[in-house]
């Protein structure tokens, strides 16, 4: 290269540049050879600049891009263009591929020496690799979201809006300023729809705004610093059928301004109406019960008188169609149809007797009797007994009725009770399995991969960024994702036991609410039967999740404990209270719930509450209760 023209000056400062430039440089003649080449090319491409000088570009330049160098390159010597630049792949000595952005210009001479070609070579091989993963992650997410088997939805905000607005005026905004912004498959199905035409409805268009149980979710959610876990709304599908979900949310809050909620949706609508399949079932048994009334005064029920000192017993005539005897004139003493008692509950049936005191002189007891057909049948002996003067007993008088048809019936509807709770119970063991061990694990690798990201990302501060938002936004989800599989199923009550999973319980549930939740226990008996530990942990669960929504009391206590015969629970607080009477016919099911999977367990739950006087919960479970148990899924 001739530089006679230039200054000294000039020509060292030029020399100067050339080898301290960060960016590889190259002279080349019109024929693509290289004719210098500064000591940044040289380390970059590892080769020597003896080597290097007197190669062609295409030597060190990978084959799927030579081709559009090289056009690009006849066209700049041609005159056609100026200049140009392109990212290309090159190849260093050793084979090791890399990326870079290549600026290639003409220096004419204007002494009459040789035009040369000027290339400047930027090393890019880091923000190819970044973004290269960037995509590869976000690839990785869509596919999570597009496969989930949960309804995954994103509403966005017409308008942010600010976390310190008032409560009614924020509920009213998000259900009327939201529209779909992104679901899968899974969440558009629920709706009979596809993901492209439900993506930008509002949220008013299956959501009924006005529905009480929509505004009571949406105040949840405020409520719950903008959290909200399996909590239903009711809502309709793009036939109009009315459907209803259950639903986790989170919101997306930046600078003290809502921004947008994702959640995920479980559709319960053929579980809400086996329940209220449940509560018809109810009323047919109480119909049925009148209907037994009736039954019994036609004839189902008689009356009858025992002396005590001659053993005797007389009945009314209808005892033949209740008893089944043939011969209505025959009398029986006590202790010869005592033969006819079903073995199991003759000693009940004699001791209900002994246990009468002048004090205490009623009695009812149901127990079976044998029928002369061997048929076996239930009946309730309501009596009242007489005493002397000494305390004595002279005699009794009483109705006995034919209660078959409400045993039968009591059966029925305690089986569907057991059914209906293992149902709820497998389906909450599935879904927080799937959630811990697929979507868990899955979105956990996603956060791993994000911070890795971080770390290894070139000081390039918008990529850094957008990838430090991308690991806080996963690790919000993986957090309310692991929150909402413990809840759903909880293996420390599996493998720790009752009162270590209760704790750890407390200790989760006071954090997310922030409440300060006590627990202790004492004198737990080891091992309890499964039915009873999973009964005693879901009662625990509604009545603190009761206690956090209602009460507004920042303490919350809670005491489990053992006795020889009985496992006890107490939940209470000091809140705003309640009137229970009220609270048990209201459309909610939580205390009817818990009561339900006591009774399935043969235990009891008593609710001490008054308003502004707080609440206790106490929950009994007898240790040998025999009553049939649902089977344990969770």
């Amino acid at each position: 290269m001739s530089s006679r023209t230039l200054p000294v000056q000039a020509k060292e400062l030029f020399q100067y540049l050339f080898e301290q430039a960060s960016l590889g440089i190259a002279v080349e003649d019109m024929e693509g050879t290289l004719l210098l080449a500064n000591p940044a090319l040289c380390s970059m491409l590892g080769y020597r600049e003896d080597e290097l000088c007197g190669m062609s570009c295409s030597q060190f330049a990978s084959p799927e891009d030579s081709q559009d160098d090289w056009a690009l390159f006849q066209k700049l010597c041609s005159g056609a263009i100026d200049q140009y630049s392109l990212e290309k792949r090159y190849l260093r000595k050793d084979g090791t591929p890399l990326w870079g952005r290549l600026n290639v210009s003409l220096l004419k001479a204007t002494d009459g020496g040789s035009t040369l070609v000027f290339a400047f070579v930027e090393d890019i091989t880091d923000r190819k690799r970044t973004e290269e993963t960037i995509k590869r992650s976000e690839s990785n997410y869509h596919l999570f979201v597009s496969q989930s088997s949960e309804g995954i939805f994103c509403q966005e905000l017409d308008r942010p809006i600010p976390v310190g607005l008032p409560e009614d005026e924020q509920i009213q905004r998000i259900l009327h300023e939201s529209h779909l912004g992104e679901c899968n498959e899974a969440l558009a199905r629920m709706y009979g729809i596809s993901p492209s035409d439900f993506v930008g409805k509002r949220l008013t268009e299956t959501v009924d705004a006005k529905d009480p149980v929509n505004i009571e979710l949406t105040r949840d959610y405020i409520r719950g610093g903008y959290r909200a876990v399996d909590r239903e709304s009711h809502e309709v599908d793009s036939q109009g059928n009315p459907r209803v979900f259950l639903n986790s949310m989170f919101g997306i809050i930046e600078n003290g301004m809502l921004l947008r909620t994702w959640g995920i949706q479980r559709d319960i609508t053929a579980r809400r109406q086996a329940e209220q399949a449940h509560v018809r079932a109810e009323q047919a048994l109480r119909e049925s019960e009148e209907r037994f009334r009736l039954a019994a005064q036609s004839g189902k029920m008689y009356a009858y008188e025992w002396d005590v000192a001659s053993d005797a017993v007389i009945r009314s005539a209808e005892h033949v169609n209740v008893l089944g005897f043939s011969d209505p004139a025959k009398q029986l003493t006590r202790q010869q149809l005592l033969a006819s008692i079903h073995q199991e509950d003759r000693a009940m049936f004699v001791t209900s007797v002994e246990q009468l005191t002048p004090q205490n002189p009623a009695m009812q007891i149901s127990y079976r009797v044998l029928r002369p057909d061997g048929s076996v049948i239930w009946v309730e002996k309501s009596a009242r007994g007489f005493f002397d003067q000494q305390g004595k007993l002279l005699r009794m008088i009483g109705m006995v009725v034919d209660i078959t048809e409400r045993k039968q019936a009591d059966k029925a509807l305690a089986s569907l009770s057991r059914r209906l709770i293992a149902a709820q119970e497998q389906e909450r063991t599935r879904i927080g399995r799937e959630l811990h061990d697929d979507i868990g694990q899955r979105i956990a690798l996603l956060a791993v991969e994000l911070q890795q990201l971080h770390q290894d990302t070139p000081n390039l501060p918008e990529i850094r960024n957008r990838i430090g938002a991308l690991r806080r936004q996963t690790s919000e989800i993986a957090v309310d994702i692991q929150s909402l599989s413990h809840e759903l199923h909880s293996a420390k009550l599996q493998y720790l036991g009752l009162g270590a999973a209760m704790r750890a319980f407390c200790q989760e549930f006071g954090a997310q609410r922030k409440v300060k939740v006590d627990f202790s226990t004492q004198y737990l008996p080891s091992p309890l039967s499964p039915d009873i530990c999973l009964c005693l942990f879901r009662v625990l669960q509604e009545s603190l999740h009761n206690a956090a929504k209602h009460s507004g009391a920042p303490h919350i206590e809670v005491r489990l404990w053992g006795m020889s015969d009985e496992i006890h629970l107490t939940v209470s607080d000091s809140g705003l209270g309640f009137d229970s009477e009220v609270a048990k016919a209201s459309p909610g099911l939580g205390l009817v719930s818990m009561e339900e999977r006591l009774k399935l367990v043969g235990g009891e739950l008593s609710i001490e509450s008054k308003p502004q006087r707080g609440t206790r919960v106490h929950a009994r479970v007898p240790r040998n209760s025999e009553t049939d148990s649902m089977p344990v899924a969770g």
